[in-house]
């Protein structure tokens, strides 16, 4: 929020955010509070140190849990040593569950080069609840990816894909893939062993109505 000279709202912002989403979403579903990367270089990459990192996401965690969150999902993490701040910070001042996300490019690696089997096993350690991947990439590269994270991980696995991969037309970035795209390979990553699917960048009502219909008849049945 610094960039926006709003770093001193960042309590009040993220508070509001909260409440919004469960008066939206009532008693009927669960709240998650997103978490992202802080947008800045932690060590050894850069100069702010790991505790550092801790302590600014939790600012952020506990005004999410006081805007009343049922789970925390922090995502599109591509620094393995950020994101375990990011788990321990919520730790540190709660039990709610935690879903940690990761995001690759199309060789399947994070930027720093990290295999989706380092990330299964080091969030795994971490203690994470779910594990799994998120944004830049559509639902085909994730499909091997999630494979080899759940190889190594006996963590229930999330998956949220891009709508495809964006192309620039008019001057504006459109995400290629159709709902009925994203919705056959949602089955797909089911029988992979995704057990939390959804979409990222991209991602309209529609291909969330098509990831639905199309991962509903793979559900357990409630009595």
């Amino acid at each position: 929020l610094s960039g926006f000279g709003l770093e001193g709202e960042l309590h009040e912002i993220n508070v509001a955010g909260a409440r919004l989403a469960r008066k939206a979403g009532g008693d009927s579903v669960f709240v998650a509070g997103a978490i992202g990367p802080l947008g800045i270089r932690i060590e050894p990459y850069g100069p702010t140190g790991l505790e550092e990192a801790r302590e600014m996401i939790k600012r952020q965690a506990r005004a999410l849990l006081e805007g009343g969150v049922d789970l925390f999902l922090l995502e599109t993490f591509s620094n393995l040593s950020e994101i375990e701040q990011g788990i321990l910070a919520i730790r540190d001042i709660c039990s709610v569950p935690v879903i940690a996300q990761m995001t690759i490019s199309n060789e399947g690696r994070t930027v720093y080069g990290d295999t989706p089997r380092s990330i299964g096993k080091r969030l795994d350690a971490a203690g994470a609840d779910v594990i799994g991947l998120n944004c830049s990439v559509g639902p085909d590269v994730m499909l091997d990816a999630i494979e080899e994270l759940g190889s190594v991980t006996s963590k229930r696995i999330s998956c949220l894909p891009n709508a495809g991969q964006p192309r620039e037309i008019q001057g504006r970035q459109m995400y290629m893939a159709s709902p009925d795209y994203v919705g056959k390979y949602a089955k797909r990553l089911i029988h992979k062993g995704v057990k939390y699917i959804g979409g990222c960048c991209g991602t309209t009502p529609d291909h969330v109505k098509a990831i639905a219909d199309n991962v509903r008849p793979l559900s357990p049945r409630r009595h």
